[in-house]
């Protein structure tokens, strides 16, 4: 499942909505809906995640994070490490090798670790 796909069916089970009653209003099928929760469809497009937000009346702050938990839900990821150190090159493989078998604690202090990295200059 990915982050947007959690959501996606937190949202629904709170406000006690079916797949079958959500695709119905949104004119997609159930199975896309199911495939986006469970995380074996790509990032959704920004008219449908905009028709989620009507659909469940998400404005600003909680339409901007669905928006942004889209953004890190595809389920394929592709890490370009051309032109960086070869440890980084490595981090890459290794992260891709291992990532099915580390437990959640070592996935979250990764990922804060990361979070908590200086970000690129744009």
């Amino acid at each position: 499942m990915t982050p947007f796909g959690e959501r996606l069916r937190a949202l629904r089970a709170a406000r006690g909505v079916t797949l079958k009653e959500m695709a119905a209003a949104l004119q997609v099928s159930s199975a896309y809906l199911s495939a986006l929760e469970h995380g074996h469809r790509g990032r959704p497009t920004d008219g449908l995640i905009h028709q989620i937000c009507g659909y469940f009346g998400l404005i600003w702050d909680d339409a901007e994070a669905l928006h942004r938990l889209a953004e890190t839900s595809h389920p394929r990821v592709t890490i370009d490490t051309a032109g960086l150190s070869p440890t980084a090159t490595r981090l890459a493989h290794e992260l891709a090798r291992k990532i099915g078998i580390l437990d959640e604690a070592r996935l979250a202090a990764l990922l804060s670790q990361l979070e908590d990295s200086p970000k690129k200059p744009e």
